[in-house]
């Protein structure tokens, strides 16, 4: 049988074909979006395993009467912000600054199209392989942990996404067995608090109360003690149990969140959990072998003992300490215990924790160390870690908000070592952990060691490259001047240097700070960049093409880019004096006299 053939006029061909286009590329690109949907995730590993987290009957419940937030109105605090307004105006420092924001905006764009492109929905975007990774119980950390770099930056159209995506995060539905109380509590309900107190999307909130109420049962034992290692299943039943050896830093870093929790539910139970928490630390502070500080592990099996014998403002306690002087202002300064503890912890630590190092061009700066004690010596290792650049904006932020003496003397010249460990290094960028020749006491520099504490800050210190060269070793090769150990050479994009160099210029309006930002973020930015997103890099002392680690943390996005792009905004944007940020980088509203 004969096929009939139709015969159709080249027009009409051409009008078909143009047709067939048209509808083609509106179903892959639906009217209304100029964004394509992401890619689809799977789904969040296994059901539900748990009924609802608020409702679930405590083991162990509190005998005494829940304490509640402090009564009073919020008193009027001192001012934290340099009056920028009183400034002149500067038409070209304003340009530059734009100009310069706008290139942070731009790479975390790049970051977050990235993820969303290719790790959308998991924790964090693998930036060599393109691959997503659950490394924090796989609720979309990077995506919690964004939303409010999202809107501070003006980026409206991905925030309402991600809020979207946010509604439907199962807190109970994850493929691992626990998670760390201490990384939920800062980047997941950190980041949904803060994104709540920015944008006043109430679903934000609804599920900030949601997760709470599941940490709540890290509480529920017999010493009303949190418990960082997070087994669902001994959660849901009541029998995690208070670990006799536990980070510091997990045990007093959870204040600001459950703090800001309670402010904006008005449910008691979360403040209380961490007034117990503070009420312990504050029997404590000058028990332990550093009257003071607290050491690095501590024993909360039955309330809190200082036992051990190591001292730190970095690694694993870092924001137990920023968070006092934090928490002061947060509370409206209604809570002088919180002024008291820090005042005696900065004392403390700017007499033996502080040191000036000897290095070749013996410029004014200081780092923060690490001691061990016994009660009558202390012993200091001047050690360098990436985690205690913070400590220039703590000491500043204290210098002010408490009247700290010195403190913003102090955290300059904090903030300037961290610059300045920068600039030493080949890629621009500081090692993770270094250890450096202390001024008045290593390897000969002196003939003494100086025994009055405190009295290092302000020593002289002349350069000797032989003695830097007999304890450096063979290091000496690779390191800069005045390094003698690299302990870890990466840079994983953290954020801490950053972060004070951004507090020091909000505080004193200083042109400084601006410059030594830039020249961090170029570098940054010239040894992280990949195709996609940006990677830490494995060796600070190299300039390599390939010395990418393929990892890129929430806190990139979270605190690092964040921090870059508020120090060349206008000064009204997240303003010191209105909000007070948790250890990511997530503002909270500071309560004011009404």
């Amino acid at each position: 049988m004969a096929i009939p053939v139709i015969h159709r006029s080249p027009r009409r061909m051409l009008i078909a074909a143009a047709i067939a286009i048209f509808v083609t590329y509106f179903l892959l690109h639906p009217v209304g979006s100029s964004r394509s949907a992401p890619v689809p995730r799977r789904h969040q590993q296994g059901d539900a395993q748990f009924g609802d987290w608020a409702n679930r009957p405590e083991k162990w419940p509190s005998r005494s009467e829940l304490v509640g937030l402090p009564e009073g109105t919020p008193r009027k605090l001192p001012r934290i912000q340099h009056d920028f307004a009183a400034d002149a105006p500067d038409p070209k420092l304003k340009k530059l600054k734009a100009v310069r924001r706008d290139a942070v905006r731009a790479a975390f764009k790049k970051s977050w199209d990235g993820y969303r492109k290719y790790a959308w929905g998991f924790d964090e975007l693998r930036p060599e392989t393109l691959k997503g990774d659950d490394t924090f119980a796989g609720w979309g950390a990077t995506l919690v942990d964004s939303l409010d770099t999202l809107w501070i930056m003006g980026f409206k159209d991905e925030f309402e996404e991600s809020v979207k995506a946010v509604r439907q995060i199962n807190w109970s539905a994850t493929s691992s067995m626990s998670c760390s109380l201490f990384e939920t509590t800062i980047r997941y309900l950190g980041g949904l608090l803060s994104a709540y107190d920015l944008s006043g999307s109430q679903p934000l909130l609804d599920k900030a109360l949601e997760l709470a109420h599941m940490l709540y049962a890290a509480f529920d034992n017999t010493a009303r003690m949190p418990v960082n290692n997070f087994r669902f299943d001994l959660a849901w039943g009541g029998n995690l149990m208070p670990s006799s050896r536990e980070i510091s830093a997990a045990v007093g870093t959870m204040s600001m969140e459950f703090t800001r929790l309670a402010q904006l539910t008005n449910e008691p139970k979360f403040y209380d959990a961490i007034d117990r928490i503070k009420t312990q630390m504050e029997k404590t502070q000058a028990k332990s072998y550093l009257p003071g500080m607290w050491p690095m592990w501590l024993d909360v099996s039955e309330g809190i003992h200082p036992t051990d014998n190591t001292f730190s403002l970095g690694a694993q306690a870092d924001s137990l300490y920023e968070y006092l002087p934090k928490m002061y202002a947060l509370l409206g300064g209604l809570d002088e215990a919180y002024a008291k503890m820090a005042k005696y912890m900065l004392d403390t630590a700017r007499k033996h924790l502080l040191f000036r190092p000897m290095v070749p061009d013996k410029v004014d700066i200081l780092f923060s160390g690490e001691v061990t004690a016994d009660g009558k010596v202390v012993d200091l290792k001047p050690d360098m870690q990436h985690l205690t650049c913070f400590v220039g904006g703590m000491y500043a932020l204290s210098g002010k908000l408490l009247a700290f003496e010195d403190g913003v003397a102090t955290g300059a010249r904090l903030a300037r070592g961290c610059a300045w460990a920068y600039s030493a290094f080949p890629a621009g960028i500081m090692a993770e952990v270094a250890t450096l020749v202390e001024c008045g006491s290593g390897g000969g520099v002196k003939a003494k060691k100086i025994k009055v504490p405190g009295s290092a800050l302000e020593s002289p210190c002349e350069w000797n490259a032989t003695v830097w060269k007999d304890l450096a070793g063979m290091n000496a090769e690779t390191l800069p001047g005045g390094f003698t150990t690299a302990w870890d050479r990466r840079y994983l994009l953290r954020p801490e240097a950053i972060e004070s160099v951004f507090v020091l210029y909000r505080i004193t309006g200083e042109r400084e700070w601006l410059d030594a930002a830039w020249t961090m973020f170029e570098s940054i930015r010239k040894a992280t960049e990949t195709e996609y997103a940006f990677s830490g890099i494995g060796d600070v002392t190299s300039t390599a093409e390939n010395n990418k680690i393929n990892s890129m943390e929430s806190f990139w996005l979270s605190e690092t880019l964040k921090y870059f792009f508020l120090i060349f905004s206008e000064p009204d944007v997240i303003s010191l004096d209105d909000f007070v940020l948790n250890t990511e980088a997530h503002p909270f509203r500071i309560p004011k006299p009404r």
